[in-house]
């Protein structure tokens, strides 16, 4: 039966050790043994047991539900493989129609192609927006949540194609760049890190069309770490990078 330290678990998963160490301290995946060194050792049966932890995240499931989930006496393996498979295929075709929106708005901006103005919004379905505005209401309460929910649909409609394509080719950088700075080890507080913290908060103020205030800045980043959506997102990119970015945006906004 293979074996595998911590630094080979995280190799052969992509999942960094910062957060094979946060998922045994939350006893989300515990190892199998611990040696006399100190040394964390996985089987077959943990590595069974991440790859669910993935398929959940990548489902946007909370990690303490994903626990419960795993923990329950009645868990079924098979049976979740296929519900995942099921949940997966469904999000395969969303994400396929986002694609089509991408391409079609490149499209329109290079000339090709015209694209009608409410086409720009194709991919994002009535559904998935009640669901970010309900989790709003829920975090802030009505009143709050009421305010920057109208906040962000007023300025959206102000926006052009142009604006909308360069706002998302920013954050995609953004987030390249931060998953860069976390396969290099850089701490949260570097002055790299720092500096790329700078252009995210110039990102942030383009797209709330005001400045976010230091408490505000580090608030967003709670909210990456709390909403599904977002966790999923930049997991997806890089495990771990979305406690990474949350800490970082904490140390700038101190320091800001």
């Amino acid at each position: 039966m293979s074996v595998y330290t911590v630094k080979q678990m995280a190799r052969l998963s992509g999942v960094s050790v910062r957060a094979l160490h946060h998922y045994d301290a939350i006893g989300l995946l515990r190892p199998r043994a611990v040696g006399a060194n100190g040394y964390r050792y996985y089987d077959r049966e943990d590595l069974l047991r991440l790859q669910q932890i993935l398929f959940h995240r990548a489902l946007e499931t909370p990690l303490k539900d994903i626990q419960a989930a795993l923990d329950d006496p009645g868990f079924d393996l098979a049976a979740a493989l296929r519900a995942h498979r099921v949940r997966l295929a469904a999000e395969a075709e969303r994400y396929a129609r986002l694609v089509d929106v991408v391409d079609r708005t490149l499209a329109d901006l290079e000339g090709e192609q015209a694209m009608d103005d409410k086409q720009m919004f194709d991919g994002f379905t009535p559904e998935k927006q009640a669901q970010h505005e309900a989790w709003l209401i829920d975090r802030y309460g009505d009143d709050r949540a009421g305010q920057i929910i109208a906040g962000a649909k007023a300025h959206m409609a102000t926006m052009t194609k142009g604006d909308f394509a360069a706002l998302q080719a920013g954050a995609a950088t953004l987030e390249a760049d931060m998953a860069k700075a976390l396969s290099q080890g850089l701490p949260a507080d570097s002055d790299a890190v720092g500096a790329i913290m700078g252009r995210w908060w110039a990102w942030i103020a383009k797209g709330w069309n005001r400045e976010p205030t230091a408490e505000a800045f580090a608030g967003l980043g709670r909210v990456y770490l709390e909403h599904p959506d977002f966790t999923a997102r930049y997991e997806a990119i890089a495990p771990g990078l979305t406690e990474y970015l949350a800490e970082a945006m904490r140390v700038f906004a101190e320091r800001r």
